[in-house]
């Protein structure tokens, strides 16, 4: 115990040094956000979290007035959703606290909204703000998540979900460079990606129920670039390896397996270890498949024999078996021809926790400064 005091002290003086910094040493901050144990207590991220999103805790956003809730479109399902979102407060709470709560979470939503007319509201979108609510209160809570919604869940967050769809397609790539017999047998199941849509529009908030986890994680994602909590969708998925192979290879067994999420996850193992793939498999490097991804699947819903293909019988396992085989081989020529690729296995043993998270919170570290912040899919002209 004692150790794991020392370390945690020696965290926390770290942290200060960071924020006392003349400029804040804010890269030093994510590294800190990254690395076991994050944050360590919500005192501390009352004063990074704005560092991390760059906002100003100098000039927040005025009381909210009566007049938000007035003629706002979104007041109706905002309120149905707080309303529901009574597992989301701790156990225990007396019942006036957490109404005032939820009275505060409803105002800093409309509040976003009515700023920013071109952000529309998505179910879901209450168990991001609420985490914020609980870490740093009400004021502070709406300047961050605005900064938030108009960079990070900006793609959520538009009329169509055309761009969550896009960025969900990165799941089966990322799966498939680490473990193709995963990202195969999910392939045939035919499971989709449907599954992690509520991890990834809640960044886990909604189906984790332990709180310290999903503080824990938004350190984490706040320290990175946007796309990395597709990377930890799929770090759990490749962590239940095993039991998604001793699943029934069907649509309805793994999803069902799939979205339910395990409590008792190691989550600084799988943290790093997303950290890892990140590092390994960039999204540049993976965007072709992911728009490959988004062809196949965009195909049956937009075209007009969309009904005509539901009626037919799915191909045979032998003739898909071969496209892939095709598939497969063209690629491989493709990347030979392109560029040199290192042995997917050996890429593997590397994976590991060997990186540990020195080189990958740097690099990780690196690429979130160094994105931009207007964050829209359009990798492809």
């Amino acid at each position: 115990l004692t150790d794991f005091d020392s370390k945690k002290k020696r965290k926390v003086a770290e942290i200060y040094q960071a924020l006392n910094s003349d400029p804040i040493d804010v890269a030093a901050l994510r590294r800190m956000a990254i690395s076991e144990g994050g944050l360590l207590t919500d005192e501390i991220r009352c004063k990074v979290w704005p560092k991390l999103l760059s906002v100003n805790t100098d000039d927040l956003p005025p009381p909210p007035g009566k007049e938000l809730r007035e003629d706002n479109k979104d007041y109706q399902q905002v309120l149905l959703d707080v309303r529901r979102s009574l597992r989301r407060f701790p156990p225990g709470m007396p019942d006036d606290q957490r109404e005032g709560l939820q009275e505060e979470l409803i105002d800093i939503i409309l509040h976003v909204l009515k700023r920013n007319p071109q952000l529309h509201y998505y179910q879901g979108y209450h168990d991001i703000v609420v985490t914020f609510l609980l870490v740093v209160g009400d004021r502070l809570a709406t300047a961050l998540v605005e900064k938030l919604s108009t960079h990070h869940l900006r793609d959520f967050m538009d009329p169509t979900m055309d761009n969550t769809k896009h960025i969900l397609n990165y799941l089966m790539p990322i799966i498939d460079q680490v473990n193709p017999e995963v990202h195969d047998f999910m392939q045939s199941a035919e499971v989709g990606t449907i599954f992690a849509l509520s991890w990834l529009i809640t960044w886990f908030g909604h189906v984790l129920s332990d709180f310290r986890h999903v503080v824990r994680l938004y350190d984490f994602f706040l320290a990175c670039h946007p796309l990395m909590p597709i990377y930890f969708a799929a770090v759990i998925v490749l962590y239940r390896e095993q039991e998604v192979l001793d699943c029934e290879c069907d649509m309805a067994s793994v999803h069902h397996l799939l979205s339910q999420i395990p409590q008792d996850l190691p989550y600084e193992t799988l943290i790093s270890r997303a950290g890892d793939l990140f590092v390994q498999f960039p999204p540049s490097e993976l965007a072709r498949e992911a728009a490959q991804q988004q062809a196949e699947r965009t195909a049956a819903s937009t075209f007009k024999d969309f009904e005509l293909a539901s009626v037919q019988q799915r191909p045979d396992t032998v003739l898909r078996q071969r496209f892939r085989e095709r598939l497969r081989g063209e690629e491989r020529t493709k990347s030979i021809l392109t560029k040199p690729r290192t042995n997917r296995f050996v890429k593997l043993a590397v994976m590991g926790l060997t990186v540990a998270l020195g080189a990958a919170a740097l690099a990780v570290v690196k690429s979130a400064l160094e994105w931009a912040p207007k964050f829209e899919l359009q990798i492809f002209p």
